[in-house]
């Protein structure tokens, strides 16, 4: 094989492998720059969490027949149970002894209408009279008062 037929060939070999590089180069781009489809039942299977915690609405009780007790856990435990906003903490005696001082329907009367932080009824507007008596016997009971709570 002569010389010019020899760098021909290896001139269209070459041609040949670029060829082969580019379109090999193509194929690799062609999904370049779209979005890749995504299969979203796999994946939410994927990220879903190990455990997982269902929340639901505790039967209602109609009202003005909520005990104090229940009413105490649903509204009052948030600041009384840790202090929040100077809250006096339930069964601190200490703390409700000057509050206790005043009396069964002296303590109603300021729920009713809200101390320092507290607004009235706790911010619980629905609560009737009795019930509003209710909480608060159960609270002060708890600090040791013995009032009677209406049925």
């Amino acid at each position: 094989m002569s010389d010019s037929r020899r760098s021909a060939s290896l001139r269209s070999c070459a041609r040949i492998a670029l060829t082969i590089g580019v379109v090999a180069a193509a194929t690799q781009l062609v999904g370049c720059g779209k979005k890749a489809a995504v299969d979203e039942e796999k994946l939410a299977e994927a990220v879903r969490p190990v455990a997982q915690i269902s929340l639901a609405a505790a039967p209602a009780v109609a009202a003005g027949n909520r005990k104090g007790e229940d009413i105490y856990t649903a509204v009052c435990a948030a600041c009384h149970d840790s202090g929040a906003a100077g809250a006096p903490k339930a069964g601190d005696k200490a703390a409700w002894g000057p509050r206790l001082a005043q009396g069964y329907d002296g303590l109603v009367k300021s729920a009713a209408a809200g101390k320092g932080a507290m607004p009235p009824k706790g911010g619980a507007a629905d609560l009737t009279d009795d019930e509003l008596k209710r909480v608060v016997a159960f609270l002060a009971n708890k600090a040791g008062a013995g009032f009677k709570a209406p049925d």
